[in-house]
Protein backbone atom coordinates (compact mmCIF):
# COMPACT_ATOMS: atom_id res chain seq x y z
CA UNK A 1 0.00 0.00 0.00
CA UNK A 2 0.76 3.36 -0.69
CA UNK A 3 1.52 6.00 2.17
CA UNK A 4 -2.02 6.07 4.09
CA UNK A 5 -1.77 9.69 4.88
CA UNK A 6 -1.99 10.50 1.10
CA UNK A 7 -6.15 9.26 0.42
CA UNK A 8 -6.54 8.15 -2.94
CA UNK A 9 -9.85 7.80 -4.54
CA UNK A 10 -11.04 4.53 -5.70
CA UNK A 11 -11.27 2.86 -8.75
CA UNK A 12 -8.48 2.89 -11.41
CA UNK A 13 -6.19 4.94 -9.59
CA UNK A 14 -6.73 3.38 -6.12
CA UNK A 15 -5.19 0.06 -8.11
CA UNK A 16 -2.35 2.02 -9.59
CA UNK A 17 -1.42 3.49 -5.96
CA UNK A 18 -1.60 -0.11 -4.88
CA UNK A 19 0.50 -1.45 -7.56
CA UNK A 20 3.52 1.09 -6.90
CA UNK A 21 3.83 -0.26 -3.40
CA UNK A 22 5.70 1.06 -0.11
CA UNK A 23 8.43 2.04 -2.81
CA UNK A 24 5.81 4.49 -4.45
CA UNK A 25 6.64 7.39 -2.46
CA UNK A 26 10.65 7.44 -2.85
CA UNK A 27 12.24 10.28 -4.13
CA UNK A 28 12.98 10.27 -7.90
CA UNK A 29 10.79 8.57 -10.23
CA UNK A 30 10.75 4.47 -10.90
CA UNK A 31 12.09 2.86 -14.00
CA UNK A 32 9.13 3.11 -15.83
CA UNK A 33 10.96 2.64 -19.61
CA UNK A 34 11.28 -0.92 -18.12
CA UNK A 35 8.06 -1.71 -17.45
CA UNK A 36 5.78 -3.34 -20.00
CA UNK A 37 2.52 -4.35 -18.72
CA UNK A 38 -0.32 -5.31 -20.35
CA UNK A 39 -2.54 -1.71 -21.93
CA UNK A 40 -5.54 -2.09 -19.82
CA UNK A 41 -7.47 0.90 -22.20
CA UNK A 42 -7.73 4.35 -21.22
CA UNK A 43 -9.07 6.35 -17.43
CA UNK A 44 -10.70 9.40 -17.17
CA UNK A 45 -7.79 11.26 -16.54
CA UNK A 46 -6.60 14.63 -18.42
CA UNK A 47 -3.75 16.85 -17.31
CA UNK A 48 -4.78 20.42 -18.69
CA UNK A 49 -3.08 22.70 -20.42
CA UNK A 50 -2.20 24.78 -17.10
CA UNK A 51 -1.21 21.70 -15.21
CA UNK A 52 -4.21 20.97 -13.19
CA UNK A 53 -4.72 16.65 -13.01
CA UNK A 54 -8.44 15.85 -13.54
CA UNK A 55 -10.08 12.64 -12.20
CA UNK A 56 -13.53 12.21 -13.80
CA UNK A 57 -13.84 15.61 -14.96
CA UNK A 58 -12.80 16.76 -11.23
CA UNK A 59 -9.21 18.36 -10.63
CA UNK A 60 -7.26 16.29 -8.38
CA UNK A 61 -6.66 18.79 -5.25
CA UNK A 62 -4.24 16.53 -3.34
CA UNK A 63 -0.84 17.73 -4.37
CA UNK A 64 1.29 14.54 -3.25
CA UNK A 65 -1.55 12.72 -4.99
CA UNK A 66 -0.51 14.57 -8.42
CA UNK A 67 3.30 14.00 -7.45
CA UNK A 68 2.78 10.13 -7.23
CA UNK A 69 1.25 9.71 -10.31
CA UNK A 70 3.53 12.19 -12.24
CA UNK A 71 6.55 9.67 -11.13
CA UNK A 72 4.99 6.77 -13.47
CA UNK A 73 3.58 8.87 -16.21
CA UNK A 74 5.10 7.94 -19.62
CA UNK A 75 5.02 9.11 -23.18
CA UNK A 76 4.68 5.79 -25.80
CA UNK A 77 4.55 6.43 -29.22
CA UNK A 78 0.98 6.22 -29.30
CA UNK A 79 -0.08 7.79 -26.13
CA UNK A 80 0.50 9.23 -22.62
CA UNK A 81 -0.05 6.12 -19.97
CA UNK A 82 0.47 5.89 -16.35
CA UNK A 83 2.11 2.04 -15.98
CA UNK A 84 2.96 0.50 -13.14
CA UNK A 85 4.94 -2.78 -13.15
CA UNK A 86 1.42 -5.24 -13.47
CA UNK A 87 -1.02 -1.98 -15.50
CA UNK A 88 -0.51 0.52 -18.09
CA UNK A 89 -3.30 2.58 -18.63
CA UNK A 90 -3.58 5.80 -21.13
CA UNK A 91 -4.53 8.92 -20.10
CA UNK A 92 -5.31 12.53 -22.06
CA UNK A 93 -2.95 15.55 -22.24
CA UNK A 94 -4.02 18.76 -23.73
CA UNK A 95 -0.39 20.13 -24.22
CA UNK A 96 2.20 18.69 -22.06
CA UNK A 97 2.02 17.24 -19.03
CA UNK A 98 3.90 19.62 -16.97
CA UNK A 99 4.55 23.16 -15.81
CA UNK A 100 8.47 24.62 -15.47
CA UNK A 101 6.92 26.89 -12.39
CA UNK A 102 10.38 28.03 -10.93
CA UNK A 103 14.07 29.09 -12.74
CA UNK A 104 17.41 29.89 -11.29
CA UNK A 105 20.36 31.08 -13.15
CA UNK A 106 23.82 30.65 -12.55
CA UNK A 107 27.03 32.04 -14.69
CA UNK A 108 26.89 33.55 -18.03
CA UNK A 109 27.60 32.49 -21.51
CA UNK A 110 28.99 28.98 -22.48
CA UNK A 111 29.35 28.12 -18.68
CA UNK A 112 25.43 29.43 -17.58
CA UNK A 113 23.40 26.91 -15.88
CA UNK A 114 19.61 27.17 -15.59
CA UNK A 115 17.38 25.13 -13.19
CA UNK A 116 13.84 24.32 -13.14
CA UNK A 117 11.48 23.53 -11.18
CA UNK A 118 8.15 21.90 -12.16
CA UNK A 119 4.51 22.18 -10.81
CA UNK A 120 5.48 18.48 -9.99
CA UNK A 121 9.12 19.28 -8.12
CA UNK A 122 11.07 18.08 -10.62
CA UNK A 123 14.15 20.00 -10.52
CA UNK A 124 15.78 19.78 -14.50
CA UNK A 125 19.02 21.49 -15.01
CA UNK A 126 19.06 22.69 -18.86
CA UNK A 127 21.38 21.31 -21.25
CA UNK A 128 22.26 18.66 -23.92
CA UNK A 129 20.31 15.90 -21.89
CA UNK A 130 17.48 18.45 -20.80
CA UNK A 131 17.08 20.55 -23.99
CA UNK A 132 14.69 23.68 -24.56
CA UNK A 133 12.75 24.31 -27.43
CA UNK A 134 10.04 27.07 -28.55
CA UNK A 135 7.09 27.10 -30.54
CA UNK A 136 5.08 30.09 -31.43
CA UNK A 137 1.72 30.43 -30.28
CA UNK A 138 -1.14 32.00 -31.50
CA UNK A 139 -0.68 35.63 -30.68
CA UNK A 140 3.58 35.10 -32.75
CA UNK A 141 4.58 34.51 -29.15
CA UNK A 142 7.37 32.83 -28.00
CA UNK A 143 6.19 29.37 -25.94
CA UNK A 144 9.31 27.66 -23.78
CA UNK A 145 9.23 23.63 -23.39
CA UNK A 146 11.99 22.00 -21.40
CA UNK A 147 12.47 18.07 -21.58
CA UNK A 148 12.34 16.27 -18.00
CA UNK A 149 12.63 12.69 -18.71
CA UNK A 150 11.90 10.83 -21.47
CA UNK A 151 9.45 12.25 -23.61
CA UNK A 152 7.91 14.09 -20.83
CA UNK A 153 8.07 17.76 -21.33
CA UNK A 154 7.73 21.10 -19.05
CA UNK A 155 6.01 24.23 -20.66
CA UNK A 156 7.47 27.24 -18.80
CA UNK A 157 5.30 29.72 -17.24
CA UNK A 158 4.73 33.07 -18.39
CA UNK A 159 6.91 35.04 -16.44
CA UNK A 160 9.43 32.81 -16.90
CA UNK A 161 9.13 32.56 -20.67
CA UNK A 162 10.08 36.37 -20.35
CA UNK A 163 12.73 36.06 -17.92
CA UNK A 164 13.88 32.79 -20.71
CA UNK A 165 13.70 35.74 -23.83
CA UNK A 166 15.25 38.18 -21.95
CA UNK A 167 18.77 36.20 -21.39
CA UNK A 168 18.60 35.50 -25.39
CA UNK A 169 21.79 36.46 -27.21
CA UNK A 170 22.63 36.49 -31.22
CA UNK A 171 24.70 33.72 -32.84
CA UNK A 172 25.65 32.19 -35.94
CA UNK A 173 23.66 28.97 -37.29
CA UNK A 174 24.05 27.41 -40.32
CA UNK A 175 25.16 30.73 -41.91
CA UNK A 176 22.54 32.95 -40.23
CA UNK A 177 22.19 34.41 -37.34
CA UNK A 178 19.49 33.84 -34.69
CA UNK A 179 18.83 34.23 -30.94
CA UNK A 180 18.65 31.84 -28.95
CA UNK A 181 19.71 31.02 -25.06
CA UNK A 182 23.11 29.67 -23.92
CA UNK A 183 22.36 26.51 -20.97
CA UNK A 184 24.21 23.42 -19.82
CA UNK A 185 26.97 24.01 -22.66
CA UNK A 186 25.01 24.06 -25.50
CA UNK A 187 22.64 27.13 -27.60
CA UNK A 188 18.81 26.83 -27.79
CA UNK A 189 17.52 29.18 -30.76
CA UNK A 190 14.12 30.63 -30.40
CA UNK A 191 13.98 32.81 -33.27
CA UNK A 192 15.75 34.35 -36.31
CA UNK A 193 17.26 37.32 -35.98
CA UNK A 194 15.36 38.86 -39.04
CA UNK A 195 12.87 38.71 -37.38
CA UNK A 196 13.93 40.88 -34.76
CA UNK A 197 15.59 43.06 -37.57
CA UNK A 198 19.04 42.54 -35.97
CA UNK A 199 20.53 39.70 -38.54
CA UNK A 200 23.94 41.63 -39.34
Amino acid sequence: MTDPSIPVPGGALARLADALGPGGLRKGPPPVERWNPAYCGEIDMRIAADGTWHYMGTPIARPALVRLFSTVLRKDPERYVLVTPVERVGIAVEDVPFLAVEMAVDGQGAERGIAFRTNVDDVVQAGPDHPLRFERDAAGGVRPYLRVRGDLWARATRAIALDLVALGERAEMGGAYVFGIRAGGAFFPFAPASELGEDT
